[in-house]
Order: structure tokens, then sequence, then C-alpha cells
């Protein structure tokens, strides 16, 4: 697909403007919150507790969304919250993609015993609830940044290598491949200049669309109380703590959802954004 192309496909498809617009606009506050917050994210003041959303009636240093149960600035809490979600998102989407992807290539390309046990190790993996398993796990563990990120990628590979192989075993006997096998090309060769740049599209489009479902599993686990620690602020940890003031201080529980919400819908359109930019059956 040449530069022309790609930039035609890219103006017209308003699912990939408006994900990686909003994308852009939310990792850039998760990298700078911390420079622009006015408040302290972790200590309160008891006297401003459930204190009502003010807008920009008292400028940048008001309380824009209000504070919550232990007077904590709740715009301060998002937007340092959304640090905590990018991490362990960006963490679990990659080593995920890289070891689903090795896994894949491997099955895909040699087969065999190795491709049998792999894929009913991930058919024994798929078969399992990935967040009854992560809750399992981590109640065990114990609650914290690593063993969240683990639990995450427990499961996560599978979809990566089942992705790959289904690639692979489409293209392995390509009259290309056959060609290099014939000029002596080793395996490995073969692999990282003839086979891995075929599967980059789809790779892509998943990797996109798991940052989405990486977030909201973590919100969920912090919301049950077993995902990042409760003294780190997180928007399933806000939602959960906010969660008994929902008809007196419905700001409280609003404001954090209404963020996750929108994190995750960018993630899903700028993943779809990505199938119709990067599709080479599209004609448009």
């Amino acid at each position: 697909m040449n530069s022309r192309t790609l930039f035609r496909r890219i103006r017209k498809s308003s699912f990939f403007l408006i994900g990686i617009i909003t994308v852009l606009i939310i990792v850039t506050l998760a990298i700078i919150s911390p420079m622009i917050v006015a408040h302290d994210a972790y200590i309160g003041d008891l006297e401003l507790r459930l204190k009502e959303p003010e807008g920009f009636a008292g400028g940048w240093e008001g309380y824009i969304l209000g504070c919550d149960p232990l007077g904590r600035d709740v715009l301060t809490r998002v937007l340092i919250g959304s640090r905590a979600s990018m991490l362990i998102a960006l963490t679990v989407v990659g080593i995920t993609l890289v070891t689903g992807t090795i896994l894949g290539l491997i099955s895909g390309y040699y087969g065999g015993l190795v491709d049998m046990c792999l894929m009913r190790l991930c058919d024994i993996l798929m078969a399992t609830p990935g967040l009854l398993l992560a809750v399992c796990v981590v109640a065990v563990l114990g609650s914290n940044f690593v063993n969240l990120i683990i639990v995450l990628s427990i499961t996560g590979w599978v979809r990566y290598a089942r992705l790959v192989r289904g690639n692979v075993l489409a293209i392995r006997n390509s009259e290309y491949i056959q060609a290099s096998r014939v000029l002596g090309a080793g395996n490995a060769h073969i692999i990282l200049t003839q086979v891995l740049p075929n599967i980059t599209t789809p790779l892509i489009i998943q990797a996109s669309q798991q940052f989405g479902n990486v977030i909201l599993i973590e919100a969920g686990m912090s919301f049950l109380g077993v995902g990042v620690p409760i003294s780190t602020p997180s928007w399933g940890g806000m939602i959960s703590a906010g969660r008994e003031y929902i008809a007196t201080a419905p700001w409280v529980v609003i404001a954090p959802g209404v963020a996750l919400m929108i994190t995750v819908l960018a993630f899903n359109f700028l993943g779809d954004g990505l199938r119709d930019v990067l599709d080479p059956k599209n004609k448009n």
C-alpha cells in the first residue's frame, strides 16, 4: 500500500480519526498530569468532604469536579488514575504481543507436536474465565502492580498466538517461502524476513483493541479490590469507593466512569479504524 492510498483511507475513516485524536489526548494528559494538577491526589481535607462540583468558578485551582468522601479533588484523582491504567495496559499488551507472536510463529511454521501442544494449551486457557482466574490469582498472591500484570498476561497472549498461527499456516507454503528455502535461507531468516512482515497488520489491530480490554479488566478488578493497591488512584477504585454515595454525590462515580468509558471507546474506535485503514481487501 502506497502512502497516498494510506492517507486517503485515513481521511475517510471517521473511526480512526476520532480514535487516534482521543487516544493522543488521553495519553498526553496521563503523561503530563503530575505537572498540571492543582491538588494532591492522596491527601484530602475532611472539611471538603463530598464538596459539590463548582466547574471553573474557582479556576484551575478550584474543585472543578468536586471532592470525594475523603475530601480529595476528583479531577486530580481522575487524571492521576489514568497513569496506572495506561501503564498496566501498555505493559500487558507488550508482554502478550511478544509472547503470543513468538509462540504463534513457532506453532504455525513448524507444526507437528509443538503445534498440537501449544494449541491445546490455548484451548485450556480460552476455556478458563480470564477475569475469574485473575481475581483468584491476585487474591492469593496479593494486590500489586507486578502480580496484576502477570495475571492479565497469563491468558492475553492466547489470541495473538492463534491469530499468528492462522496467518502463518496460510502463507508458510507460498511460492516465495519455498523459493527462499531452495536458495538456502534458514528457518529463522525466513520467519523474520518473509513471514513476520506479512502478519503485522492483524497484530497491530489486535493490540489496539486489547488496550481497551485490559483497561476495562483492570478497572473491574480494582472495583473488586484486587486490582492496583488501594492507596494508588485508579478509576475502578474510585468507582468502588464512591458507589455508596451515588445517590447523594453522583459526581464521585460519574467522573471516573465517564473517563473509563471514553478511554475504552477511543481504543475500540482506533482498532476499528486501523482495520479499515490497513485491510488490504478494502478498496475504498
